[in-house]
C-alpha cells in the first residue's frame, strides 16, 4: 500500500518535527512505509482547503497514487468546520484512500466514523475561535495601554530622516540600504510609507514640587 503523511503548521515560526517523528513512528508500528517523495509539509493556516500541498495530496490521491494518508490530527487538514472536514474525508475515501490519524485516538472507520468527525471537526473550530478571541483581545489590551500590535518596527526616526536625505540627493534604494546598513526591502517599505518607524523615546519631565504650605 501507498503511503503518504500530510503535516502543517499555522506559521513559519513552528515546526514541523513533532508531526513527523510521531507520524513516522506510528506508521512504522502499523507496518507501513512512507517514502520521502511522499511528505507534504506547509506552513500555512488550515482556516481553508486552497493549499498548494495540501493540493498536490489530493491531486496524487485522485490520481490512484496514494491509498493511505497519515495525519498527526485530523485538524491538521482544516480547522474551517464539520462541513470542509467530511468533505476532504469523504474525497479521499471515494478514491480509496483511507485515513489515519496519530494524536487524536479515535479510529476514522466504522460506522460511527462519521460521528468522531463531526466531533473532532467542531472542536478544532470551536478552538480556532477562542484563539482568534484571545488574540483580539490582547490587542485591544495592548492598544489601549498606547502600544502597537505586530511585527516590531524596524526603522527608528533617525535612521529614516538620513534615508529621506539621501533619498532626496537622488540616491537607490540600494545605495541607501548599503550606506545605513538596513536591508533594502525595509527602507523601501519606509520610504514609500508602508513601513513604520518606532517614536522617540519622550524625556519624562520634572515635576514641579509643591510649594510648603
Amino acid at each position: 500500500m501507498k503511503c503518504a503523511a500530510y503535516v502543517r503548521v499555522s506559521s513559519r515560526q513552528q515546526d514541523l518535527a513533532l508531526q513527523r517523528r510521531a507520524i513516522a513512528k506510528a506508521a512504522k508500528a502499523r507496518g507501513d512505509s512512507i517514502a520521502s517523495a511522499h511528505w507534504y509539509s506547509e506552513k500555512r493556516s488550515g482556516s481553508g482547503l486552497n493549499r498548494p500541498e495540501l493540493d498536490r495530496l489530493r491531486a496524487a490521491v485522485r490520481a490512484g497514487e496514494i491509498r493511505k494518508v497519515y495525519v498527526f490530527r485530523i485538524d491538521r487538514l482544516t480547522r474551517k468546520g464539520i462541513r470542509d472536514t467530511l468533505a476532504i474525508v469523504e474525497e479521499l475515501r471515494s478514491h480509496g484512500c483511507q485515513l489515519a490519524t496519530v494524536a487524536d485516538g479515535f479510529s476514522l472507520e466504522g460506522p460511527a466514523a462519521d460521528v468522531v468527525l463531526a466531533v473532532l471537526a467542531w472542536a478544532a473550530q470551536m478552538e480556532r475561535a477562542a484563539l482568534g478571541e484571545r488574540i483580539s483581545a490582547a490587542r485591544d489590551r495592548i492598544e489601549a495601554e498606547g502600544g502597537r500590535w505586530g511585527r516590531p518596527r524596524a526603522v527608528d526616526p533617525d535612521t529614516l530622516k538620513r534615508a529621506r536625505v539621501l533619498e532626496a540627493k537622488g540616491q537607490t534604494i540600494r545605495g541607501i540600504a548599503v550606506a545605513l546598513k538596513v536591508k533594502r526591502s525595509t527602507i523601501h517599505r519606509a520610504l514609500s510609507q508602508k513601513g513604520h518607524y518606532l517614536p522617540a523615546p519622550a524625556k519624562a519631565q520634572k515635576r514641579k514640587a509643591a510649594p510648603v504650605s
